[in-house]
């Protein structure tokens, strides 16, 4: 595909190596002559300056044969005209990033009006990531396959009864059907077969439906926490989009916040929130605030160091789940000591929604990829597939396959019924196929197939 990128920040940049990655022709059309030097030095693709609402500027980079406009400035207004300008010259398809919660409620008038196909709002997302981490309190993370049906949770085993297990051993303990689809032991990855042993400290990633991952998760008591009180340090669009969504589950939010004149905002669009003007980096005021009785704290501020300090803080004051905002991606090492539960990164999700988005448009054009997460830092993918009729191995049992190394068949959604396979099922035409490989770069369904991979 060939995909015009306007704005090369933090989110324009990391979409431009993904995607260029991913044999797409990327073009990236900037004002700044050192975003688009070290695109250009780093990355593969071509770079354009000026102002993407410049018809003359979108005009040379090739807007009218593009398939795809992705505005990602700092600007919503500069965003939207720049998709307005990309669709009335010729682009197949724009997709827009939005941040403002005044536009919130507009959003479908907006899409109409402007000839969008895909807004995203990096906050109202982030929201949205954490409220299903609080839902789900024992996970570390939780990525979503097949419009919802699979999930891959990524869980810790610590004190849990699989503890000294082998694989094959755990669905006649544990009555579940779910699948562990790799472990994370120290540095080393592993996608384990049926005599790997749990061992305590393992990062697991589990897949299957979500009750049965639930389940699962319940019987291993992993899922014996409720979350009812949270609070919150920074009053931002975050912390307002996500009281919004926890309203839905009967979760009481406290906000604290150091700027005055947003508390008193706050107090007038969250009416049922109790807010708090202070200092939320002040162990004092966590305390006098009752910060030992909550569920779980969130650090939401506009800092990295403050919000990972406050979440150790919280930590350290045994609140049962803690999660930070962090803009940055170097922390990685520092976040495992500090015991954190979770790290969310708004560009990051921001950049994960668009390229699913692109990946989906691939799909519609033949591409059999509907989702593909990296996971484990990177180490792994998880991809779903659709099998389509060039798949050669339709209806053969899986126990007949003999699949490339380190890849493992992890699930498969057909027609609502989630399986996870065992070695008598097989594929079937249209099913979708989540795949779990240590092996980057792989296109194709076939592709999961060592040579000769059919046994007779």
């Amino acid at each position: 595909m060939k995909i015009i990128i306007v704005g090369d920040g933090k989110v324009g940049y990391s979409l431009a190596e993904t995607l260029s990655q991913e044999d797409n022709d990327i073009i990236v059309i900037d004002k700044s002559d050192e975003a688009l030097r070290k695109a250009s030095e780093n990355l593969d693709v071509m770079c354009v300056r000026g102002s993407g609402v410049s018809a003359r500027v979108m005009i040379e980079a090739g807007v009218r044969q593009a398939d795809l406009v992705i505005a990602a400035t700092s600007r919503d207004e500069l965003n939207m005209v720049c998709c307005l300008t990309a669709k009335r010259l010729g682009a197949g398809h724009t997709v827009a990033r939005i941040r403002d919660p005044e536009y919130t409620d507009e959003l479908s008038i907006l899409k109409h009006e402007l000839g969008l196909d895909l807004v995203i709002n990096p906050e109202q997302a982030a929201a949205g990531e954490i409220a299903q981490l609080l839902r789900f309190p024992s996970a570390v993370n939780i990525e979503v396959f097949a419009r919802g049906r699979v999930e891959i949770v990524e869980i810790l085993a610590d004190d849990t009864p699989i503890v000294g297990m082998q694989l094959k051993n755990i669905h006649r303990a544990i009555s579940s059907d779910i699948l562990i689809g790799a472990v994370l032991r120290g540095e080393d990855l592993v996608i384990p077969n049926g005599d790997f042993e749990i061992q305590k400290g393992d990062i697991l990633y589990v897949v299957g439906s979500p009750s049965s991952v639930y389940n699962f998760c319940r019987q291993i008591g992993k899922c014996t926490q409720k979350i009812r009180n949270i609070m919150v340090v920074g009053g931002g669009r975050i912390a307002y989009y996500l009281v919004q969504l926890l309203r839905k589950n009967d979760m009481k939010v406290k906000i604290v916040d150091n700027n005055r004149e947003r508390c008193l905002e706050l107090t007038e669009l969250l009416p049922d929130t109790l807010i708090i003007h202070g200092d939320g980096s002040d162990e004092s005021l966590l305390l006098s605030e009752n910060v030992r009785d909550m569920d779980a704290f969130i650090s939401l501020t506009g800092n990295d160091e403050v919000n990972l300090m406050m979440a150790f803080t919280a930590k350290q004051l045994n609140v049962g789940k803690v999660v930070a905002k962090v803009t940055r991606t170097d922390y990685p090492h520092v976040i495992k000591t500090m015991g954190i539960d979770n790290i969310i990164n708004p560009k990051l999700i921001t950049t994960n929604h668009i390229v699913r988005y692109v990946r989906g448009l691939k799909n519609a054009i033949g591409n059999p990829i509907e989702t593909l997460y990296r996971i484990i830092n990177g180490k792994a993918e998880a991809i779903e597939f659709i099998a389509g009729t060039s798949t050669r191995f339709l209806n053969v049992p899986l126990k007949k396959l003999r699949l490339v190394e380190n890849t493992l068949v992890a699930a498969i959604a057909r027609k609502g019924k989630i399986i996870i396979p065992h070695g008598n099922d097989s594929i079937r035409l249209g099913d979708s196929v989540i795949v779990v490989t240590m092996n980057s770069g792989l296109t194709d369904l076939n592709e999961i197939l060592a040579p000769g991979g059919i046994l007779e």
